[in-house]
């Protein structure tokens, strides 16, 4: 099995803070995306849920595609909202991008570690040689 990933040197988080995990990691045709949130240069941008959220799918989708894959690629995506009222605003933003190809999707509320609204990993699938 060859393995490969994707920003080893983990970024820089809130306040310069070093991130000590990979963007991504690829094995076998499988790409596991770590979690997203609307952060751009380090810090989380601010807005309501549909500003937060496209930027933290733009980030998603941003990794997928130095990693050669695209949305129609994932199979599955995990969804952290800070807040349940904003499950509608998500979704629509969610069908934006993936309405063409919806994935297998799991969605939870739960408290964030980095002051933000919302959080999305995802895992994708390539037949090797595509």
């Amino acid at each position: 099995m060859s393995i490969k990933r994707y920003g080893v040197e983990g970024g820089k988080g809130t306040g310069g803070q070093h991130l000590p995990f990979a963007r991504a990691v690829e094995a076998d045709g499988w790409l596991y995306v770590s979690g997203q949130v609307p952060m751009v240069q380090g810090e989380i941008i601010a807005g309501n849920i549909v500003a937060q959220s496209q930027q933290a799918i733009r980030n998603l989708l941003a990794i997928l595609n130095e990693a050669g894959y695209g949305p129609e690629h994932v199979v599955r995506c995990g969804v952290w909202l800070e807040d349940p009222r904003d499950f509608s605003s998500f979704n629509a933003v969610f069908k934006e991008h993936f309405g063409e190809n919806p994935p297998a999707r799991a969605c939870v509320v739960s408290s964030m570690v980095v002051d933000c609204k919302v959080e999305i990993d995802c895992v994708a699938y390539k037949a090797q040689g595509n």
